[in-house]
């Protein structure tokens, strides 16, 4: 050992210190480092740039609906029903992605106030196998339908999915009719049904229940569409313009009502809540 490194390592400073690895966030926009925490109170938007990161459906309900919330619980249904496998068993790849996420699948419903407005919310998690349509999420959206209008109380859903789960099958395109007839039934109801379209909102999901709204809601810079810009492109032969398929482009082309900061979320909900569901006697 020479003498620098014997008296580097007797003096009393020189010890390395430990770092927890989570005290620092990179915006995925900007690349800018952020501190977790500074992340975190902005509700997971870059301070600097205003890049609205994604969020859990635990934090997203909490954003958005007032405390005391009642979790929905969910419906239970067939696992791997086509005993489906590709480099791993379907039913592993739900372990994993359970080991990983507090809830059992892709959709979570809550019961409560938004600004004293009573509504069921739903959200989708891309953090569960990119938020994929499958048979759970398909039951657990009809499920919430019907409990908001049990409850005659307005219906929104946070929106955030790859498209069906392709390990389903035919069973997770089923879905899409399926969320379809119960949009039908609130507008039946004379319930409005509030659709809030996040980062990523691609596939089945837009082409059935995200696109069905009374109201439609997009956060700043979502990604939605059908399919994919690649596959739009070599299909028409033309270069795509810049912006396509982000909120703000939807919204200039009249795709969706508004785009709203995620700050702004919930009073934006209360507001329309107050304006389009019936009134309790």
């Amino acid at each position: 050992m020479s003498w620098l490194n014997r008296v580097r390592n007797s003096l009393p400073f020189a010890t390395k210190r430990e770092t927890p690895d989570n005290l620092w966030v990179k915006c995925p926009q900007c690349h800018d480092m952020l501190f977790a925490k500074e992340y975190e109170d902005s509700m997971s938007v870059c301070p600097r740039c205003g890049h609205h990161g994604r969020i859990g459906a635990d934090a997203r309900l909490s954003q958005i609906l007032d405390p005391g919330y009642a979790l929905l619980p969910a419906p239970q249904v067939k696992e791997d029903p086509l005993k489906f496998r590709d480099t791993k068993r379907y039913t592993d790849r739900l372990k994993q992605a359970r080991a990983k996420n507090p809830h059992d699948d892709a959709f979570t419903a809550a019961f409560g106030q938004i600004e004293g407005q009573r509504a069921v919310v739903g959200v989708q998690d891309f953090m569960f196998m990119g938020g994929s349509m499958g048979m759970a999420v398909g039951a657990a959206f009809c499920a919430a339908a019907e409990r908001a209008i049990e409850e005659k109380c307005g219906f929104v859903v946070c929106t955030a999915a790859g498209g069906a789960r392709m390990q389903e099958g035919i069973l997770s395109l089923m879905q899409m009719p399926k969320a379809t007839v119960m949009t039908r039934r609130l507008k039946e109801a004379g319930l409005p049904y509030l659709v809030v379209l996040t980062d990523p909102t691609t596939g089945g999901v837009t082409a059935s229940y995200a696109m069905l709204g009374d109201v439609h809601i997009a956060e700043p810079g979502a990604l939605i569409g059908f399919a994919g810009q690649r596959v739009i492109q070599e299909t028409i032969r033309e270069q795509l313009p810049d912006g396509f398929q982000r909120a703000e482009y939807l919204y200039d082309h009249g795709m969706v009502d508004m785009v709203v900061e995620r700050k702004d979320l919930r009073s934006t909900l209360a507001r329309l809540l107050a304006y389009t569901q019936p009134q309790a006697a």
